[in-house]
């Protein structure tokens, strides 16, 4: 436990510390709320009835606001946000990729790994292609797809993993007791297993992962069980158009991370991350 000046020195010495220097808000500086431990850029800086607030944004998109003033860290010291001044233009924010990350202009794309990431169906590897397929490209990670999880295992053996030929899954429904929690854990507990990482997200299909918002319907309906559920969906909303026009329609409302579900994000960058670590079982 920590405890205040006892003595006349300590008295004197705290009276003479420095106060926390000022620092303009601007647009990009990336600080840390003391109190809470948020950490994000500055996105904007607002007067509101009470004073100014200052509104930061995480890496994964999760915005704040808070008090403008004392009580934030700027590389671990201590500053007092004040409002910045204002300028002739605004510094324009760097280029965004679909994911969120930083765009990198004039990089060719890698040459393709040995490592790879496989997802259940067509939709799959277009809506990740979608959202991170420029990523994918710098990093030179390949998404193909399985056309279904039941051959998961021998898929595995075929494509031996190893030392700098990993291999990610994706899966869809991966729920506990699920047919596909069974076969992914059957695949952890191969000889490869070191070199395989199967996830999933808890949707019955990859089109539940788009955020319903970002179709303007409400929720996604709910389908009766024996009928064919991307059928059913297209039933209820009433949309009159085969599935895979449908399908279509539901990829267009995909502009970036933000219409994506976070239990699909997660998993994603968790297989991203895992195909392309530096290192022996990396890259």
């Amino acid at each position: 436990m920590t405890y205040g000046p006892t003595s006349l020195s300590d008295l004197t010495a705290a009276r003479r510390k420095p106060p926390a220097p000022e620092v303009q808000a601007e647009h990009g500086l990336v600080v840390e709320d003391v109190e809470t431990g948020f950490c994000g850029a500055v996105v904007r800086v607002e007067k509101v009835p009470l004073g100014m607030t200052v509104t930061l944004e995480d890496r994964r998109g999760k915005v704040r606001s808070f008090p403008l003033g004392p009580g934030f860290l700027l590389d671990g010291r201590p500053v007092v946000l004040v409002r910045p001044r204002p300028q002739q233009q605004a510094p324009a924010a760097p280029a965004r990729t679909a994911s969120g990350s930083v765009a990198v202009a004039g990089v060719r794309a890698r040459v393709a790994r040995e490592s790879r990431i496989y997802v259940e169906g067509k939709h799959d590897a277009e809506l990740v292609e979608r959202v991170w397929g420029d990523d994918l490209r710098i990093e030179g990670v390949v998404v193909e797809h399985l056309g279904g999880v039941d051959d998961l295992p021998a898929v595995v053996r075929d494509f031996r993993p190893g030392p700098g030929r990993r291999l990610g899954v994706l899966v869809d429904h991966l729920v506990p007791g699920s047919k596909e929690q069974r076969i992914a854990d059957e695949v952890a507990r191969g000889r490869h297993g070191g070199d395989v990482l199967v996830v999933g997200h808890p949707f019955v299909d990859v089109w539940q992962a788009v955020k319903p918002s970002s179709l303007g319907i409400a929720a996604w309906p709910q389908v009766p069980r024996g009928t064919d559920w991307k059928e059913g969906v297209v039933a209820a909303l009433g949309w009159g158009v085969p599935t895979w026009e449908a399908w279509k329609r539901v990829l267009a409302a995909v502009d970036s991370y933000a219409d994506l579900e976070p239990a699909l994000l997660g998993r994603v960058e968790e297989l991203i991350d895992f195909v392309t670590a530096p290192g022996p079982g990396g890259a």
